[in-house]
């Protein structure tokens, strides 16, 4: 316990230092809501070791792919895995970005209500035809979760009946406030953003060869004028403490 306090101390310490030399500044900063209650709780931490302010827009990964490639590129963004390897190679971030962690897609009920089966293939086709109503996020408006989940239900074979009972959040949202509310029965998302809304009850994730996980990763706009301190915010993502609230908030390891 001392070693790892001294660990996070000195890790600390290396974050100050380099804000100290830098000075502060304002982090432009774009961000999935796959990853915001991670970040909102680790923000203010990060503002008040090193002085820098955090400017961080939420959105989907698609929509924040497309900005950095059509030259809206920030400070710091933080996409998939894919995606930021995508941009690197076209020079719009820097090379090097660090992995953060992974999400898998998930089922979830609203807290009190019986557990569906979803066990097998069969069972959560079953379960997502019982249904009244059905959540995830819009596939139109480009949501990872939704975009894979319309592929599910293709692959199943009930694409009709599922969107005849769809709903979907405002871009950006989260399905499980639809949940919440009772506008829905079940929820698809990644299972930390399901879990971040209280009253929400996570199933679990796809059966079998249905799974689907996404890895989250960050980088620094190749261009942007805060670099220093956007690395020293990628440090601070991949640090002990960090790590510790992914893995608190429902994330696995990439």
């Amino acid at each position: 316990m001392l070693f790892s306090m001294r660990r996070l101390a000195g890790g600390f310490a290396a974050i100050l230092l380099a804000a100290q030399t830098a000075g502060a500044a304002e982090i432009k900063v774009y961000s999935t809501i796959g990853v915001k209650s991670v970040l909102e709780e680790l923000a203010p931490n990060f503002e008040k070791a090193t002085g820098h302010k955090l400017n961080i827009s939420w959105g989907l990964i698609s929509s924040f792919t497309k900005k950095a490639q059509e030259g809206d590129v920030p400070d710091v963004l933080v996409v998939s895995r894919a995606g930021i390897d995508s941009l690197s190679k076209d020079g719009k971030i820097a090379a090097g970005g660090p992995t953060l962690a992974a999400s898998v897609i998930a089922v979830a009920v609203k807290q009190g209500a019986a557990k569906p089966d979803i066990s097998t293939s069969d069972a959560l086709k079953k379960t997502l035809l019982a249904a009244h109503s059905i959540g995830y996020t819009n596939p139109a408006a480009g949501g990872a979760t939704g975009v894979y989940f319309a592929k599910v239900i293709e692959r199943l074979g009930i694409a009709g009946e599922v969107k005849a009972k769809s709903k979907f959040p405002p871009p950006a949202g989260f399905v499980g406030d639809l949940l919440v509310k009772d506008e829905v029965d079940l929820a698809i998302q990644s299972k930390p953003e399901l879990s971040s809304i209280a009253g929400v009850e996570v199933v679990g994730p796809f059966p079998g060869d249905l799974a689907n996980t996404t890895v989250f990763a960050a980088g620094v706009g190749a261009a942007s004028k805060e670099k220093a301190a956007g690395t020293a915010f990628l440090k601070f993502l991949t640090s002990p403490e960090a790590l510790a609230v992914f893995k608190a908030k429902g994330f696995d390891p990439a």
